[in-house]
């Protein structure tokens, strides 16, 4: 399935109003999406084991959304077959009193994948111009100079910042990828509706989250002007249609498989010297 439409254009304006939703494509069911689903969790589980073995580059997935968009159960259905030696995921809620004390990136930093490794950040340093835009006072409560808490270009800076990151990462073979879950507003109803309904999906809500969908709009402005200042040649943003979950795991599955195919990863080539050692070895074993 071709995705382009999904990957927001660098350099060129996005309108989130563009962006369906419940968009599912070719598949009008769970069942015919399961198929390519169960698929790509196949090949993910293969092509990790020469991204571990080849040691070349690491995977990075960052995952932003809305709250009850999916992000928790995107990555326990396509990492379901991967190695846990080779995957590292990470949550990232609001900073301790030392995080505050760091740069805005340096939580996330000191949490990358190493070499041969796919790291997940369930949310990142993007919150840094969502919840901390939406939210002023979270900005006043940093440690940062007042004077760059007061310019007008603190997000467009922050911004800056960051691809200037994302681009070093990627030229030091951190492979990144970003998905922005687009999930609609009623849905998203629905989905705490089912949080306070079923007992064991009561400890998901929080009374806090209806304080954050009434900011809804400025959430969309924010997560918009993100999308379209941030999604670079090296370092894409993808807005994947949320109100189908069945359709955004596959959506998810098929576009990290296909670019860690894109890699041409083989498993390392071993010397000659190497080859008699094995061939030795064998002999020994099966004169054992």
């Amino acid at each position: 399935m071709n995705y382009d439409s999904f990957c927001v254009p660098p350099g060129k304006k996005t309108k989130l109003s563009r962006h369906d939703p419940g968009f599912t494509g070719k598949f009008k069911s769970k069942e015919e999406a399961q198929e390519m689903l169960s698929a790509d969790i196949e090949k993910l589980a293969r092509l990790q084991d020469v991204l571990y073995a080849q040691d070349t580059y690491a995977l990075l997935l960052i995952f932003q959304a809305m709250d009850a968009a999916g992000k928790d159960g995107i990555i326990k259905h396509i990492m379901s077959g991967v190695n846990p030696q080779g995957c590292q995921v990470f949550s990232f809620k609001a900073p301790s009193q030392e995080e505050l004390d760091h740069d805005f990136l340096w939580r996330q930093m000191k949490a990358l994948p190493e070499r041969g490794r796919i790291g997940i950040f369930n949310r990142s340093y993007y919150e840094e111009v969502l919840i901390v835009r939406v939210h002023s006072e979270i900005l006043n409560g940093q440690r940062i100079p007042t004077k760059e808490k007061n310019r007008k270009d603190i997000w467009k800076r922050r911004y800056e910042d960051i691809n200037g990151i994302e681009r070093y990462l990627t030229r030091n073979g951190i492979v990144i990828l970003k998905f922005f879950l687009n999930v609609s507003k009623s849905e998203q109803k629905d989905r705490f509706l089912e949080r306070i309904e079923r007992p064991e999906k009561n400890w998901k809500f929080s009374f806090a989250d209806l304080k954050e969908r009434e900011r809804w709009k400025d959430y969309m402005q924010a997560y918009e002007e993100m999308l379209n200042a941030t999604s670079t040649e090296w370092a894409p943003w993808y807005v994947i249609p949320a109100n189908k979950k069945w359709f955004a795991r596959a959506a998810v599955a098929d576009i990290v498989s296909d670019k860690l195919k894109s890699l041409n990863l083989r498993y390392p080539e071993v010397s000659e010297a190497h080859k008699k050692e094995l061939l030795r070895a064998k002999k020994l074993l099966q004169g054992d």
